[in-house]
């Protein structure tokens, strides 16, 4: 296992897909351009944003480099986007300034979010819910509750278990419905959809369109 000595989150235990993978979320990043970081928007998120999809303060969990929430950001929308890497927040800081982006970015626990103590109207996952396991899933619904504003939307990207390639820990229709519950939620729609990665340009994915009541 990567050292945590360094994890700007001394007191976060090592997800499940950490402990899998035997590296840090971090190590990720420091080692290089990790499989997700595609340097662009996804498709989807470009196309969700075209159709009307975002509004008011967003908040881009697990943000990564920050392509997402600077496409956003470069569209008007007050973003804020968070990540447990510092690496890759580092990286996303850097980028927005360059690009003269008014995006904010923290590093921060996806599955603590209330610690952000904030709101927002609109909240992005792409390509986060799909690394926990069924319990962590769970864990990170209710965080997410702690995020979405009353009346605001959810949408998770993730892997899904259709197709003849699908990427790894994919998620079947049923988990991504069951971690939320549904006195605090409306599962909207769940779309087949496509997510991008360095070494494909299609990986079959959810795209969970989700209401906080």
């Amino acid at each position: 296992m990567s050292s945590f000595a360094d994890d700007p989150l001394p007191d976060r235990l090592p997800t499940s897909h950490e402990r899998q993978s035997g590296r840090s979320w971090d190590a990720s990043y420091r080692d290089g351009p990790a499989p997700w970081d595609i340097g662009q928007p996804q498709p989807a998120v470009v196309r969700l944003a075209a159709a009307g999809g975002f509004a008011g303060d967003v908040l881009d969990a697990g943000c990564g480099t920050g392509d997402n929430a600077l496409h956003l950001a470069a569209l008007g929308f007050p973003v804020h986007g968070v990540d447990v890497a510092a690496t890759a927040v580092a990286i996303a800081r850097r980028t927005a300034e360059n690009r003269g982006l008014a995006a904010t970015f923290d590093v921060a626990d996806a599955l603590h979010l209330e610690r952000l103590e904030r709101r927002f109207r609109t909240v992005l996952d792409s390509g986060l819910f799909h690394t926990f396991d069924r319990t962590e899933q769970a864990v990170y619904a209710r965080s997410l509750g702690a995020v979405v504003a009353p009346g605001g939307t959810l949408y998770v990207l993730c892997f899904a278990d259709f197709g003849v390639d699908p990427g790894p820990h994919p998620v079947s229709r049923a988990e991504l419905t069951a971690a939320f519950d549904l006195a605090e939620w409306e599962i909207v729609a769940i779309d087949e959809e496509s997510l991008r990665t360095r070494f494909s340009e299609s990986t079959p994915a959810w795209l969970a369109t989700v209401h906080r009541r």
